[in-house]
Parts: structure tokens; C-alpha cells; sequence
């Protein structure tokens, strides 16, 4: 198995904290890093594609289990990872086409995929439906589906149980929402899920984890809301 385990790793994520873990696998695939971790959970990132996607693998530190969020491209690499980080299943936060390149091939290789019922159409095969408020085992950690529409009718993105993690797919940036520019987008449907969905019900210290880019958190982002309301995108 072409794993090895990493010696006091210092994970990319701007938000967090010191590790003096000895324990995490650290496949040895190109590009992969420890993004984030605790004593429950750890984050493994992979940028891909021309697009420069964030695929990220949440595997659980007791069981060993994982599951990959965003099965976006370059899928060699990605499936690698599903195999050295014991990767159960892979879940889609939203059907545009940067995000699902590598679905067919992972589907190939026996791993379930998962979409919401109003993107689904948009990916060229999948297994699982995906509903609001679906909670997921990951091992024993526990992920939470919070749908949240408007950079596409069936964007969801995935809550940590007792952790201040929020995968948010294109829904939220550092900046702002994603674009509602594409087919079935619409800026005040995803101004209202992120007030809704997200800002009135987590914790303003929430690492939020996006589908491009750098990680923000809730705190960060809120008291912008009104501002991006007025530039209107």
C-alpha cells in the first residue's frame, strides 16, 4: 500500500491548530496534504483540474474509515487516495461539471456516489440520493447534508458533528457566494441559503472548507451579507 505515516505534520489549513499527531497516513500521491485535524477527524486536500478544485477526504482517526467529497478530476490521483485512506464512499456537493469528471471512474472502481435529487440529472451516472438534513456515518464521525440552492438547484453542503467544519462546495467563499451566473442559478435563492442555512445556525467559528480556493470561517463572512446583497453577485 503506498501509505506512509507522517511525522508531526503541519496542516495546510490557515485555521488549524498545532498537531503532535504521529499517526496519519500520508499517501504518497501528488499534491495531497493533512489540511486539517483533531483527536476525532482528519482532512486530507487534493487541488485538481484545470479549475483548481478542492477535493477533500474526511477519514475517521478510530475507525480508519473516509469518504471524499467532490469527485472532481484528474481521477488516477483520486483513486489512489480511495484506496490508501480506506475510502468508503464519495459525495457531491453540487453537478457542475468540475466537480464530477472523475465520477465515472470511481463508479467503475465500486465506490457509491452520492448527489441531491435536483442536480442529479446533471451527472453522468450516480448511485445515492442525497436530502436535507441527511446524516451520513463516516466511521463514527457523523456528517450533516444542509441543501442549500442557488449556485445550483441541488447544492448541499456537509456539517461536521462536533467539530467546526463545514464542507460548502461553490456555495460560500472567502468574499462571498459562487456564482449564479450558470443555468439554474439564482443570487437571491443562495443569499437567502447562506443567511438561512448557514449564518443563522452556525457558529461564527466554523471552518468553512469551499470547492476552490482558501478556507474562511462563518465569523469572517457574515457581517458581509448586506454588502454583498448591494454589488448584487
Amino acid at each position: 500500500m503506498n501509505v506512509a505515516f507522517s511525522e508531526d505534520p503541519n496542516p495546510t489549513s490557515p485555521h488549524a491548530g498545532p498537531c503532535t499527531h504521529h499517526d496519519h497516513p500520508r499517501p504518497t500521491v501528488s499534491g495531497v496534504a493533512l489540511h486539517w485535524c483533531d483527536e476525532r477527524a482528519e482532512i486530507h486536500r487534493i487541488v485538481v483540474g484545470d479549475y483548481e478544485n478542492n477535493v477533500f477526504v474526511l477519514r475517521c482517526r478510530q475507525t480508519g474509515q473516509s469518504v471524499l467529497i467532490d469527485a472532481a478530476n484528474e481521477h488516477d490521483k483520486l483513486l489512489e487516495l480511495c484506496r490508501t485512506l480506506n475510502v468508503q464512499s464519495v459525495l457531491e456537493t453540487h453537478g457542475h461539471f468540475d466537480h464530477i469528471q472523475a465520477v465515472p471512474a470511481v463508479r467503475a472502481a465500486g465506490y457509491r456516489v452520492a448527489v441531491t435529487a435536483p442536480d442529479a440529472a446533471m451527472l453522468p451516472s450516480y448511485d445515492d440520493v442525497l436530502e436535507d438534513e441527511s446524516v451520513l456515518d463516516v466511521g463514527r464521525l457523523r456528517l450533516h447534508a444542509i441543501c442549500t440552492p442557488g449556485h445550483t438547484p441541488g447544492s448541499v453542503c456537509f456539517r461536521l458533528e462536533d467539530s467546526p467544519i463545514l464542507f460548502s462546495g461553490d456555495t460560500l467563499f472567502p468574499g462571498g457566494p459562487g456564482t449564479t451566473t450558470f443555468d439554474g442559478g439564482d443570487f437571491t435563492t443562495i443569499i437567502n441559503s447562506i443567511d438561512r442555512r448557514l449564518f443563522a445556525s452556525l457558529d461564527p467559528g466554523t471552518i468553512v472548507m469551499p470547492g476552490h480556493g482558501l478556507d474562511t470561517t462563518i465569523g469572517t463572512e457574515m457581517p458581509n451579507l448586506d454588502a454583498w446583497v448591494t454589488r448584487g453577485w
